[in-house]
């Protein structure tokens, strides 16, 4: 996830948390850069020296090349200055592993997501954006929220400028700390500061720290001085040669350096790996062993062809030279099983790996990957997170270990491993869900059908483990999604985090996922025919818009909705198919008839709940005529149409006493007395009335059901034969019309 680090304490927050103080650490040399950053911290920026007042919060820019120590400078800045912004830090990746910059509006609404989560903790409960938000309203509730904080905005791999600009919080409570490769122009005030490789002593030290007990560095001081030349300073060459200097433990640090000199500097062209001629067949320096890794773990020898990775991950990016022979050295010492496990590991979503998604990778058991991933730590090729168990691929190494991998991996062993990571995050999902059912539920008695190691203990447990991963599963949906060949897996998997998703959190604060969620799986359904799935998607969309408030873009969707139904229904040769594209076009034109009617255009929305009753009544849904007849008299109520209105709720009236639900009956018969005062027709409405109260009475219902069961036959129920009727009757009706008032054409 980040970049590879320097820092010597703890292990690093995840991305969007928000950080009261962090971990007490260390940092080898930058003393100078650190000194730098807080005097440019705590001097007046130019609006201040002319006068001005200052338009937004100050920023410090550290500029350097992936693997020189920038993230990890970044950590200690932060943690040093903790106690001077007492809302906390703000964490945030501006880049996907593979280069892509991330959007505003997934940055904005994860900060506003973690910045909720401390609020609410502390007892301030923060809103949150509704679902669907754009990068304009997402940024102004950022801007909101953090208005009269003093928090620190810590911005990792920020690609370009322009994604800062929705980001800068108002005022000069706030400071934003960006993290980048080069210099951010277009943003005012910026202070930058560059780094270069680390001092000589400096550098010594992180090999010295890096290579283990044994004092090869201590004797040979020359040799290590070179060696750190050699590397650059980079601090991340650094740590991969001290871990290869650990994991053998009788190489001199002369024969690191003379091995390190003869590798490639160059990312995989041709056979670049295949440049440097091991001294025997496992690739180690004689007397070498490579410390803590399982024999056992499954794999093979490279592949013959050379390929490109099926999938959506750009070419590498430009890596500084010293990194890929440091790189070379650690990955050509590994046993081959090992050396393909990580270079598999390029395929981890959003660079994210625990046991489950590395033992999916690879083929192997959990247990020998989880061994797998801490060995790895130890040779600097992964860092840990404030996950237990859960490793993040550096930042610096990700597009060296792309390039690795479509050197040496054929594109079909490429996509069937990304396959298993779909297929295991799936069942997990399921079974996270489960986990929030109650006992003896259908969901949990599948879930006890799976394997002991894709369950869950409590629901506290899965809560626990969906949060961290959460950006990794819907990194691993995007992957597959545009991957083009696993549309299937990419419906399960979407569907089995919408799912835990609402289960743990509930619908509304789901809300914004499930948007992201169904907007991703549209061009799945259009590229598939998937027509049915579309308009439910469609469907879904559309309401999550009218419930924040965008009725025109509801519109949108609902008319979409209605012609992939359309489409699904002429696929369909009747049967359970035909009914499910019918009730979604059913669906779709009473949800039109709702929006129209929330514009104000009355005229519109009866037109369109007459379409859906139509439909309706072709289908044979009792309860779904007697709602939109009661729609129909409410819209023409609102028109002032008392004779359609009138019509329509005495339909309503006569269908809810078919269905034989008494309390909806009277509810139908009081809006017909109030149309009928509307009117002019007293008399009627008071007797109108009357017979509404007594069906209205406890027991009428069942009164009038035995008298109507003399003269017809049928089954006994009573009012509470059809509860949907009756509980749309008592709680939608009242907004036909205002009680007490004459409702205006």
């Amino acid at each position: 996830m980040t970049d590879q680090a320097v820092h010597t304490g703890g292990p690093a927050p995840s991305a969007g948390a928000v950080d009261g103080g962090g971990a007490a650490g260390g940092l080898l040399g930058r003393r100078r850069e650190l000194d730098r950053l807080r005097a440019d911290a705590e001097r007046a920026g130019l609006d201040a020296l002319s006068g001005s007042p200052p338009a937004r919060c100050r920023v410090l820019l550290i500029a350097g090349r992936p693997g020189s120590g920038r993230t990890a400078l970044a950590e200690e800045f932060a943690r040093q200055a903790a106690a001077d912004y007492p809302d906390g830090i703000l964490r945030a990746r501006l880049s996907d592993p593979d280069g892509t910059p991330v959007p505003t509006e997934r940055t904005a609404r994860d900060l506003l997501r973690a910045l909720a989560a401390a609020r609410g903790a502390a007892g301030e409960p923060l809103a949150a954006p509704p679902a669907g938000a754009g990068d304009v309203e997402l940024a102004e509730a950022l801007r909101a929220a953090l208005a009269d904080r003093r928090a620190l905005l810590l911005l990792d791999d920020v690609a370009a400028p322009e994604q800062l600009h929705g980001l800068l919080p108002d005022g000069r409570g706030c400071l934003v700390l960006a993290v980048s490769r080069g210099p951010l122009t277009g943003i005012p005030d910026v202070r930058p500061c560059t780094l270069e490789g680390l001092g000589t002593e400096a550098a010594v030290a992180l090999l010295e720290k890096w290579a283990g007990d044994t004092p090869r560095v201590t004797v040979d001081p020359r040799a290590a001085e070179s060696l750190a030349e050699a590397c650059g300073g980079r601090p991340a060459a650094l740590v991969l040669v001290g871990g290869w200097l650990a994991a053998h433990p009788t190489a001199s640090v002369a024969e690191a350096a003379r091995r390190f000199g003869a590798l490639p500097d160059d990312l995989p062209g041709g056979a670049a790996d295949d440049a440097h001629a091991p001294e025997d067949a496992s690739g180690r320096v004689p007397g070498g062993h490579f410390g803590g890794l399982p024999g056992g773990l499954p794999g093979g020898p490279p592949g013959p062809a050379r390929a490109a990775v099926p999938g959506p991950r750009a070419r590498p990016a430009a890596v500084a030279r010293p990194l890929v022979r440091a790189f070379h050295l650690v990955h050509g010492s590994l046993p081959p099983p090992a050396a393909r496990f990580l270079r598999l590991l390029a395929l981890a979503p959003a660079g994210l790996a625990d046991a489950h998604t590395a033992a999916a990778l690879t083929g192997c058991r959990a247990d020998e990957a989880a061994a797998t991933l801490e060995a790895f730590t130890g040779l600097g090729l992964l860092r840990t997170t404030a996950t237990p168990g859960l490793y993040a691929v550096p930042g610096c190494l990700a597009p060296v270990l792309t390039a690795v991998l479509e050197e040496r991996e054929r594109p079909q062993d490429v996509r069937l491993a990304r396959a298993r990571v779909l297929e295991r995050s799936a069942r997990l999902l399921r079974s996270c869900r489960a986990a929030a059912e109650p006992p003896g539920s259908p969901a949990r008695r599948a879930a006890a059908e799976l394997p002991r190691a894709l369950r869950f203990e409590s629901r506290a447990a899965a809560a626990a483990w969906l949060g961290p991963r959460l950006p990794g599963l819907r990194a691993a949906a995007r992957d597959a999604v545009a991957d083009g060949e696993l549309d299937t897996l990419a419906r399960r998997l979407a569907a089995g985090l919408a799912g835990a998703l609402i289960a743990h959190l509930g619908h509304e604060a789901a809300a914004p996922e499930l948007y992201r969620l169904h907007e991703l799986l549209l061009p799945v359904t259009e590229r598939r025919g998937l027509h049915g799935e579309r308009a439910a998607i469609l469907l879904d969309l559309g309401d999550l818009d009218a419930h924040a408030g965008r009725p025109h873009r509801a519109l949108t969707r609902y008319r979409g909705a209605l012609e992939a139904a359309r489409a699904d229904d002429g696929r369909a040769d009747g049967g359970r198919g035909g009914d499910r594209s019918a009730a979604a076009a059913a669906r779709a034109l009473e949800s039109l008839g709702e929006t129209y009617a929330h514009l104000g255009d009355d005229r519109r929305a009866g037109d369109w709940y007459g379409r859906a009753l139509a439909l309706c009544q072709t289908r044979g849904e009792p309860a779904g005529e007697a709602r939109l007849h009661g729609l129909i008299g409410a819209a023409h109520l609102r028109e002032g149409r008392w004779e359609e209105a009138l019509r329509a709720w005495r339909a309503c009236a006569a269908a809810c006493r078919r269905l034989r639900d008494g309390e909806a009956y009277a509810r139908a018969l009081e809006e017909v007395a109030r149309v009928q005062e509307y009117a002019g027709r007293g008399e009627e409405a008071r007797r109108t009335r009357r017979r509404a109260l007594r069906w209205g009475r406890p027991g009428a219902a069942r009164g009038d059901e035995g008298a109507a069961r003399s003269g017809e036959t049928g089954t006994g129920g009573g009012a509470r034969s059809r509860p949907a009727v009756a509980r749309w009757m008592l709680g939608g009706a009242p907004r036909a019309a205002e009680s007490g008032s004459r409702p205006a054409k």
